[in-house]
């Protein structure tokens, strides 16, 4: 059976931030290239396939360290090809992703800089997730939205938002680095949500699950972006919106 992926992509600086610091990779397509699409979503359809990946990096580090890192990431997804061995092909990524970040902050005497990172790689044989960090990857099937993904967090103050314990720009000889993976099926009409945190620290599950449950899929995009910034915008929010259609 065949199937398109219909997308919704949105990069925001948020209220206070002075720059973006995400990026996203959605059809070809990334921030430095399309511009800051800020007041409207990116939008078309995705052929499963080699190529077909759509995934958000959330940056980290002083002056504009996150930013470069984010797009270091973004440029390498934009390169990623899945093969008879996607897992692999995958965790190359993740790899490789990792050294240029790591040759990058080397090269430039940059102390630490790093990004997070959640994809999706829609193949013919299915749909194949990996993150690492505490951007975000969730399912809405049957008016019920669960979350995918897995959050490397540290033990942190109470109270507080606990540090990472992954992401990319980590040295070998540091921590091994350990994403998460995992494979899915399509089914019809299925949305899945990839973002970073600047919308689910604005947003909780209740009210994200309520938003997809309660507006046709154009409208949505506007829904959750509008919803952070009304709850504070205090990140940059970047998101995607993928739905599964059956040819």
């Amino acid at each position: 059976m065949n199937y398109t992926i219909r997308y919704l992509c949105w990069s925001h600086t948020g209220k206070y931030r002075k720059k973006n610091e995400d990026n996203y990779i959605c059809d070809g397509n990334l921030l430095n290239d399309a511009g800051d699409p800020a007041g409207f979503p990116l939008q078309g359809t995705i052929h499963p396939g080699s190529s077909s990946i759509a995934g958000v990096f959330d940056g980290m580090g002083g002056e504009a360290c996150g930013e470069i890192a984010s797009l270091i990431a973004a440029r390498e997804a934009k390169e990623l090809r899945i093969g008879g061995q996607p897992l692999e092909d995958l965790e190359r990524f993740f790899r490789d992703a990792n050294n240029e970040i790591l040759q990058y902050a080397g090269q430039h005497t940059i102390s630490a800089m790093g990004t997070t990172a959640a994809l999706l790689a829609f193949t013919a044989e299915g749909i194949l997730l990996g993150n690492i960090g505490d951007s975000k990857v969730f399912r809405f099937s049957r008016h019920t939205l669960k979350q995918l993904s897995e959050d490397h967090y540290s033990f942190g103050v109470y109270g507080k938002k606990p540090p990472l314990s992954q992401n990319l720009g980590i040295p070998e000889d540091e921590l091994i680095l350990e994403p998460y993976y995992a494979k899915g099926c399509y089914h019809d009409q299925d949305i899945y949500l990839i973002c970073t945190d600047g919308l689910t620290d604005m947003v909780d599950h209740e009210e994200i699950q309520r938003i997809l449950s309660e507006n046709e899929f154009n409208d949505m995009a506007e829904k959750l972006l509008n919803t952070a910034l009304a709850h504070g915008g205090r990140d940059n929010i970047t998101f995607i919106l993928c739905r599964v259609e059956k040819v």
